[in-house]
């Protein structure tokens, strides 16, 4: 993208022109937060043995192997916000065909880092844990099985705890029964709020030893409601970049 200032948009009024800026700055700052960090959902190590060093090597390679579809979804992301910004730079900035498209890849690209609320059909897990069982390797496991069936927005909250969105940064650590997400101390029972195709999110979870299997042999156990509305309230605060500057 060349630097501000360098294109002047004679095609537009002033007021679109601002609004032009507007989006394109948004885009940006949202793309960059979503493309800041390398993994989605991370494990912070403890000394309980749940750290990637103890990791089995088939787990290691699942984690790999998660990270690089993660990675390729942004890359597909930047090229398509790439395209749109191409397109309107072309037209003049006019095109309100391509500037529509920009709003909507705004609004996709916001719910995904958490910077706005959402709403739609999805899922409502109830995870309970009276043998101090579920450890965070489990709830990583449950972040990334839902996300992997194509989860667009998710939050988890604790008993007694105000619910917290996970986003691109997020990451979880702690033994079981004491727990921390985002550096906040969650206690069971933990409720977690999924956005998708309810069908499909459900049969992820229950799958064969899948997260529901998992959580059972822990002395656990995960009730999972479909719902035709549920709603991820929580939002995120979009860290400024404070080194990367978008190319050119």
């Amino acid at each position: 993208m060349a630097p501000e200032g360098k294109h002047e948009w004679h095609t537009e009024t002033p007021a679109s022109a601002r609004r032009s800026k507007v989006v394109f700055g948004i885009l940006a700052a949202l793309l960059m937060a979503a493309l800041g960090v390398a993994i989605a959902t991370q494990v912070q190590g403890t000394g309980s043995g749940d750290t990637l060093d103890s990791a089995r090597p088939a787990d290691l390679l699942v984690i790999l192997d998660n990270l690089g579809q993660r990675e390729a979804a942004l890359r597909q992301e930047i090229a398509t916000l790439q395209e749109t910004l191409e397109t309107l730079q072309r037209s003049g900035g006019g095109s309100e065909a391509a500037l529509a498209e920009a709003n909507a890849r705004l609004s996709a690209l916001s719910i995904q880092v958490g910077a706005v609320p959402a709403t739609g059909p999805g899922v409502v897990l109830t995870v309970t844990d009276p043998a101090r069982g579920v450890g965070s390797d489990v709830i990583l496991d449950m972040i990334q099985e839902l996300r992997a069936a194509g989860a667009e927005s998710i939050e988890i909250a604790g008993n007694g705890s105000a619910p917290i969105r996970v986003g691109v940064d997020s990451w979880v650590r702690g033994t079981p029964g004491n727990l921390q997400f985002d550096g906040v101390q969650l206690q069971a029972p933990y409720t977690v709020t999924a956005i998708g195709d309810p069908p499909t999110l459900a049969a992820a979870l229950n799958i064969p030893g899948g997260v529901v299997d998992t959580v059972a042999r822990s002395g656990g156990t995960v009730t999972v409601e479909q719902s035709e509305q549920v709603t991820t309230a929580a939002l995120r605060e979009v860290k400024p970049r404070q080194y990367a500057q978008p190319g050119n």
